[in-house]
């Protein structure tokens, strides 16, 4: 029987590239995010070995009981807390309802997900919890308020919960990635001035995220830590 990863924010950009690297490597993943009909098609795409859980990160009921659900007589080893949004504020123009998505999402989903797979990594006998911070969380943008504070938040978190749960031998990190080629970003239309100021010259691919998360998901002797994957660009 494989071992059991969560991933959050799977349907698209860099969590469904991750969720396909995980399932080419013979995990069975649950896969969270609210977009029922796209995590319909990566399930059509990738198999059995994926498991759609359409889910909102922030319900916490809702979470729970599609955790214990999906995971019962599975052993859970892994969590990666990928969901996040990014609307672009500023202090002239952000909105309380603009606030409390970008923190709902990106910082209590974090807790909420984590919370409700915890008993089952301790069950397991440990594992491993892997946030997703940003290079923001380092050296701001314009025009992320609110995302950049997000994120400052989730390396907090992270650092706390890896004292936390080192008792029942579970790591905690976070990988920071700076810009990366998903179809969000693409959006912007602000990549090719990314890469200009890239000392690497580009921007990085979701798999080249992807497999630093992999690493991470294999529990050893590195917890509270975040590996910033920014080609240079946010040294620290």
């Amino acid at each position: 029987m494989s071992d059991t990863v969560l991933v959050t924010g799977a349907a698209s950009g860099m969590g469904r590239a991750l969720v396909q690297r995980l399932v080419g490597a013979g995990w069975r993943v649950l896969a969270l995010d609210r977009a029922a009909d796209a995590l319909g098609a990566l399930a059509g795409e990738l198999g059995e070995q994926l498991v759609p859980v359409p889910v909102d990160v922030t319900d916490r009921a809702g979470v729970t009981a599609a955790v214990d659900r999906l995971v019962a007589g599975q052993r859970l080893t892994g969590v990666v807390n990928c969901a996040g949004i990014y609307p672009p504020t500023r202090l002239d123009d952000f909105t309380d309802e603009t606030y409390r998505a970008v923190f709902d999402v990106n910082v209590l989903g974090t807790l909420v997900v984590t919370a409700a797979a915890v008993p089952h990594l301790r069950a397991a006998g440990g594992g491993a919890v892997v946030n997703f911070a940003s290079v923001d969380a380092f050296a701001v943008s314009p025009g992320q308020l609110l995302y950049s504070a997000s994120k400052a938040a989730v390396l907090s978190l992270t650092k706390s919960l890896a004292i936390e749960l080192a008792p029942d031998r579970v790591v905690v990190n976070a990988v920071a990635p700076g810009w990366v080629d998903t179809p969000g970003n693409a959006a912007t239309g602000r990549m090719a001035e990314a890469a200009a100021g890239i000392p690497l010259g580009r921007v990085a691919d979701p798999d080249e995220v992807a497999v630093w998360v992999q690493r991470l998901l294999e529990p050893g002797y590195v917890t509270g830590e975040t590996v910033v994957i920014a080609g240079g660009s946010a040294m620290r």
